[in-house]
């Protein structure tokens, strides 16, 4: 009853009044033969002439978003899936008690209409209504039309308010199906199969991220809220299934930020006899594919600086990257103690237990990842840092892997998979007790996986790519909430 108090009063009464007389304020009834892209495709570039010969009758439907009453008659926009469209009622047209009916209506209401094509006297192209029908009444008001929706907060809370003011935000969101679909028919047409994998898993394992907790009553026992899906899509490549992709959600229970959500959306893809080297390539072919499938170009504007996606991309490795944008001396990267002296000294907080790669890691985020502004392949990971990967045939302290940058953003990891059941239970074992010492949730021993292994996985190559940080660079998208319709948000409570 509450919730019923705070609706704005006169919408009550308008509600009221419609009721009594036999109006259905919730029909669904009203067939629709034609969108309003469908109308302005055909008739756009009709003369008026041609307009007027036109005899057929068209029924569109959609929500009111203005109007402007003239007495016995009005002009109005209504907006569906596809647009907006302008429409005139006219007392005569539509028959005097319609036309009643009809003034009690307002803007947020979704109305079917029939009519034909015409254009107004400022030559817009118009629909003469000749039958008007509510299909849904609005009991709340939307945001005042000549602001829009603003208010980044409630934008992101109200996201049904957001579509319907902000038709650049449904755009982005028809463009990221675009950018999805687009990878797809990448994918398939290599032969690639697409499968689903647990979203609840026994041991969170695939990569390092405090998971989500959960419980099963039934079976008694705790799973979790998968961080990836790389350990199950490589059991399917231990079963012959040699080329295989996942696109789905992963939840890692951390901070929230603009590249950062809790749930977000990852592909993963597996080829058996291949290597991190083809992937390079294929990752240059598929993003570029997507550039010029959306722009037409392989050069885009992100904030304010083209990129440009023309193969063959940069290639540089870990240390190189290092040394070039830290201005730090070779040795010095093999040195714990010179490489923490030179971490503190540009402003890093750092654990006197950490060890060389995660050391290195850290300087390497500091500074080379904001230098890389075009696609950037970074390879040659140091092996402690990639507990999954394969070592490196000539130098077996790093590992044949690379990530992909683009704005100083870390868009894909990829490597060759480490394939040795030996090998990848020593690394586990090695990984469990780091994390032990400053993780909340241990790491566990994926006894099942190091089976699988044991029964042979050809050599192959994964990857990973953030589907949401993709979308914002093809959409030119600031921050990851603009990207996801329903993003994390604090409780206002």
């Amino acid at each position: 009853m509450k919730e019923r108090d705070s609706l704005p009063l006169n919408r009550i009464e308008k509600m009221e009044e419609l009721k009594k007389v036999g109006i259905n304020l919730f029909a669904n009834n009203f067939k629709v033969t034609h969108t309003t892209q469908d109308i302005i495709r055909e008739f756009q570039d009709k003369s008026n002439e041609d307009l007027d010969k036109i005899k057929d009758r068209f029924s569109l439907a959609g929500r009111i978003v203005s109007a402007r009453n003239f007495g016995k008659a009005a002009f109005l926009h209504i907006q569906d899936r596809k647009g907006r469209i302008q429409a005139y009622i006219r007392q005569d047209s539509v028959g005097k008690d319609s036309f009643k009916f009809f003034k009690r209506f307002d803007i947020g209401d979704f109305v079917g209409l029939v009519g034909r094509p015409f254009r107004s006297k400022t030559q817009e192209l118009t629909i003469m209504v000749e039958e008007v029908e509510l299909l849904t009444k609005s009991l709340r008001s939307l945001p005042e039309k000549w602001h829009g929706l603003v208010d980044v907060e409630t934008r992101y809370r109200q996201r049904y308010l957001d579509l319907i003011v902000n038709p650049e935000v449904r755009e982005i969101f028809y463009k990221r199906t675009r950018i999805v679909q687009l990878i797809r028919e990448f994918l398939n047409e290599r032969d690639f199969l697409e499968v689903e994998t647990p979203m609840m898993q026994s041991i969170p394992g695939g990569a390092t991220a405090r998971p989500f907790k959960t419980y099963h009553n039934t079976l008694n026992m705790n799973l979790y809220l998968r961080i990836a899906p790389e350990l199950y899509l490589k059991r399917l490549v231990v079963g012959g299934l040699e080329r295989v992709y996942e696109i789905n959600r992963n939840f890692r229970n951390e901070g929230i930020s603009t590249r950062h959500n809790p749930e977000f959306t990852m592909l993963e893809f597996y080829q058996a006899y291949a290597t991190y080297l083809d992937f390079m390539d294929l990752t240059e072919e598929m993003l570029a594919h997507i550039a010029w499938n959306l722009f037409g170009s392989l050069r885009f504007e992100y904030q304010g600086v083209e990129l440009d996606f023309t193969p063959p991309w940069r290639r540089m490795t870990f240390k190189e990257a290092i040394i070039k944008f830290g201005g730090v001396e070779e040795e010095v990267l093999t040195d714990k103690e010179r490489l923490m002296e030179y971490g503190q000294k540009i402003g890093l907080a750092l654990d006197k237990n950490m060890g060389l790669g995660n050391l290195l890691d850290k300087v390497f985020e500091e500074v080379a990842e904001p230098e890389l502004t075009q696609p950037t392949f970074i390879t040659n990971y140091p092996t402690d840092i990639s507990p999954l990967s394969r070592r490196n045939d000539k130098n077996p302290q790093e590992v044949d892997r690379f990530e992909l940058f683009i704005f100083g953003r870390e868009i894909a990891n990829a490597f060759s998979e480490l394939n040795d059941p030996v090998d990848q239970k020593n690394r586990f074992l090695e990984e469990i007790g780091n994390r032990g010492e400053y993780d909340e949730e241990p790491g566990a021993l994926d006894n099942d996986y190091i089976k699988a292994l044991e029964y042979g996985m050809p050599p192959a190559a994964g990857e990973g790519i953030g589907i949401d940080r993709l979308v914002m660079l093809f959409v030119n998208a600031a921050s990851i909430r603009e990207v996801i319709l329903f993003p994390q948000l604090k409780s206002r409570e």
